[in-house]
């Protein structure tokens, strides 16, 4: 039987079922306390349409309130529904999140929120492996901007921020004239505000410094947001980008030279290049603002070498 589509179902209830200290309570209210509790604005992106998703969801299959019964039928939904399992646990995170939230404000019993908080993930086979651009398309995305437009300039400068610092989207439409200084005798950015409220400084190549400059040159910008929207007649208009934006810019450019990238798979380039060009973890750790080192691990795909070990390195004559 084919499934109805989203827009053959009825419109979403304005209140989520609650067992068992309340019949209904308020589904914005509960949706608002939940997303006020995230300090990332991607998070909250993310976590907003996944309850907006299980809202829906439970406007046909909820008939016995939320618990946890009712959250393992729309984890099963979601896996007949083909999705991968980093979508499933998205949304099932911002449903515990829902019930946490729920039971701190006395909308539900704290057994039930922690039912709900035990019903498990959607298991991960294999790893993923991830995008990134070689050194040749990475100079070659580089060189695609026309540097005689100020869309050129805009778009040159975005571009060399992404692969030569490996900021985040999100990090990138934020980041203010400002945190451009001098360190050391180095150009960085300075007390960047990542995910977890991390605070970091970013050094940058000169060559990025340099796109920044004819940027800020053609713009005649010398303080707030450092990148700007060009309108259709290369005008600068307005106070900054959006993260959308940033994401547009980047995948047109990718279209350009055949390929599909996001924003992420250019911070992942900085990430796997500086790797390969001997860059120490730790650095690398610490430019991308990760919390821990197993976290930068990952993201590069780094596996144990029992051939060419760290052991074999230590110069000593024992």
């Amino acid at each position: 039987m084919t499934p109805p589509s989203s827009e053959s179902l009825p419109p979403p209830p304005d209140t989520l079922p609650l067992a068992p200290r309340a019949k209904t309570a308020p589904w914005d209210r509960i949706k608002a306390l939940a997303l006020d509790s995230l300090s990332s604005a991607h998070s909250r992106r993310a976590y907003g349409k996944a309850l907006d998703d299980f809202q829906q969801w439970c406007n046909t299959n909820a008939a016995d309130g939320f618990n946890k019964a009712t959250v393992q039928r729309y984890r099963a939904s979601l896996e007949e529904r083909g999705l991968a399992p980093s979508s499933i646990n998205v949304r099932l995170s911002a449903i515990r999140k829902l019930a946490s939230e729920a039971a701190d404000n006395n909308l539900c019993d704290t057994e039930v929120a922690a039912a709900i908080g035990r019903v498990k993930g959607a298991k991960r086979h294999g790893t993923r492996t991830g995008n990134w651009l070689t050194p040749a398309q990475a100079e070659k995305i580089l060189a695609l901007p026309n540097r005689a437009t100020n869309k050129g300039k805009r778009d040159r400068a975005l571009l060399c921020l992404l692969i030569g610092c490996g900021l985040r989207r999100e990090e990138l439409a934020l980041l203010a004239i400002e945190h451009i200084q001098q360190r050391e005798a180095r150009w960085v950015l300075v007390d960047l505000v990542g995910k977890g409220q991390r605070v970091r400084t970013v050094p940058m190549p000169a060559w990025t410094k340099t796109a920044i400059d004819q940027w800020m040159a053609a713009a005649g910008i010398t303080g707030g947001r450092l990148l700007r929207a060009v309108n259709k007649g290369d005008r600068i208009v307005g106070e900054g980008m959006t993260a959308q934006s940033v994401f547009a810019v980047v995948e047109q450019c990718g279209k350009r030279i055949g390929l599909g990238i996001a924003p992420h798979d250019l911070r992942r380039t900085f990430a796997k290049l500086a790797h390969k060009g001997h860059a120490p973890l730790e650095q690398i750790q610490i430019s991308l603002g990760h919390a821990s080192i197993q976290t930068t691990e990952r993201y590069l795909g780094i596996e144990q070498d029992l051939t060419d070990a760290p052991c074999d390195h230590l110069g000593l004559r024992v």
